[in-house]
């Protein structure tokens, strides 16, 4: 790879999964459509894994790539629910971007009590699997002992914007209930 990054400069992709997520939330640099179909790759590049991301957008065309390392160590899928990363919290993605995703991803699921088939069940559990998941996120961001996520870890404009309009969706009690409560309808359904 040619002016390939140095990969030790280059964001931590914990997961495909986690990647993938940061991927479907960036716009076109030139049209600003977040349509894009990526195709990925694993490289070495001096020694170390990297997984090279690359798509056109599907409005204007504009080539996009993506590098970000990874670990040595796979982290892999579940069989059953989602994961997007180890115990460490996200370089990609801050804890206001998680919580956003997480809420966007409860309001797809169907009303209490719908009746589903078995293929929109499966839908419909993956998609609380995936919300529990980004709630499980946010969590990692509470330092040891704190009692809430603090303000410096929204270092992006969106997720600086969940913060601000509304920092009590951050306390640690408050995001533990939540999780719970996904947690408990998803063993339910």
């Amino acid at each position: 790879m040619r002016g390939a990054a140095v990969p030790q400069s280059l964001p931590l992709a914990r997961s495909n999964a986690e990647a993938r997520v940061f991927l479907r939330l960036q716009p076109c640099h030139v049209c600003g459509s977040k349509d894009c179909a990526f195709d990925s790759a694993v490289l070495r590049v001096d020694g170390e894994l990297v997984g090279r991301y690359r798509g056109g957008c599907a409005v204007c065309g504009a080539e996009r790539e993506y590098l970000f390392r990874i670990p040595e160590q796979v982290l892999v899928p579940p069989a059953e629910g989602v994961r997007f990363g180890d115990e460490r919290p996200s370089q990609l993605l801050d804890p206001g971007v998680w919580l956003w995703y997480s809420d966007r991803c409860a309001r797809r699921l169907p009303e209490p009590g719908a009746a589903l088939d078995d293929s929109r069940r499966r839908t419909a559990r993956h998609t609380l699997a995936t919300a529990l998941a980004a709630v499980e996120e946010v969590l990692k961001f509470v330092p040891a002992g704190a009692s809430a996520v603090p303000a410096t870890a929204f270092t992006s404009v969106d997720g600086r914007a969940v913060y601000e309009r509304e920092p009590g969706r951050f306390d640690a009690a408050r995001l533990a209930a939540l999780r719970d409560h996904y947690a408990s309808t998803l063993a339910s359904w």
